[in-house]
């Protein structure tokens, strides 16, 4: 039987003490994503202390996936990137022990093929697999309720499909929605309330949440603890979304408090 909820926040004592590492050890974190959401990853990251790169120049899959301090694939990067990059990049950070995130972006939105391609690279093993509620239902093998990259399901819904897959996949599974869910292969449950509806309106923001929790990962030891560091990396987003909402006169100043108010959260962790 799965495990009854836990809820955290960013106050809670063990998630400030991953932001603290996080800006202690400055991870040197690898992306593979696509154009859209690269420039707001790499701020994102840089604002939580982590040291980015992003992308599949020549060497890089093979070099920097096995010299990361963790990875993260972001599917929607096939836009402009290749399904070989990528299985380089799973193979190096496998083979190094380097752990990996998987964001299966707008699986199950109708487009058999890509479907196939994002399951071929779960199959690769990732420590954290994250994505909203419709993506997550599909990749557990649900019916794919997905509209482009937008979730039509909610968290209720998604949760079943998210112990399932977490289960199967022998990975952290992580749905993001008006609360986040955190689901473990044992059943356990962690809830981050909070955020704000502001960070739906803008590009990359979800996509940038899989590169934080990599940061964390790049920081936290093999084990039970992988658990507290993707729950920070939420914890972490949802405070800075309700920071940033505060003085936000729309959605494109909403964007830069949100990275401002990142910067600022992990200058006093």
């Amino acid at each position: 039987m799965p495990a009854h909820p836990v809820f955290m926040d960013y106050d809670t004592p063990a998630c400030q003490a991953v932001g603290q590492r996080i800006r202690a050890g400055a991870p040197f974190v690898y992306g593979l994503t696509n154009y859209v959401a690269a420039p707001l990853s790499a701020n994102v990251l840089l604002a939580v202390g982590a040291a980015p790169a992003i992308g599949a120049a020549p060497g890089w899959p093979d070099g920097f996936g096995a010299r990361a301090g963790a990875m993260w694939v972001n599917a929607a990067g096939l836009i402009n990137g290749s399904v070989e990059d990528m299985r380089t990049a799973i193979a190096a950070a496998n083979t190094a022990g380097v752990p990996w995130v998987l964001d299966p972006v707008a699986m199950g939105a109708g487009v058999t093929g890509y479907d196939a391609l994002i399951r071929t690279l779960a199959a690769g093993g990732p420590a954290v697999i994250r994505g909203n509620a419709s993506e997550i239902m599909a990749l557990a093998g649900g019916m794919g309720t997905a509209r482009g990259v937008e979730t039509t399901a909610t968290i209720a819904q998604a949760v079943p499909s998210g112990l399932t897959l977490a289960h199967r996949q022998k990975a952290i599974v992580a749905i993001s929605g008006p609360e986040d869910h955190i689901l473990t292969p044992d059943g356990q449950q962690v809830v981050i309330p909070g955020g704000h509806r502001l960070l739906a309106t803008v590009t990359g923001a979800g996509c940038a949440l899989g590169g934080v929790i990599a940061a964390a990962l790049a920081v936290t030891p093999v084990g039970p603890e992988r658990l507290m560091a993707v729950a920070t990396a939420h914890a972490l987003y949802a405070r800075a979304a309700e920071m940033a909402a505060r003085n936000a006169q729309g959605t494109a100043s909403f964007a830069t408090g949100f990275v401002d108010a990142l910067s600022q959260l992990q200058q006093v962790a």
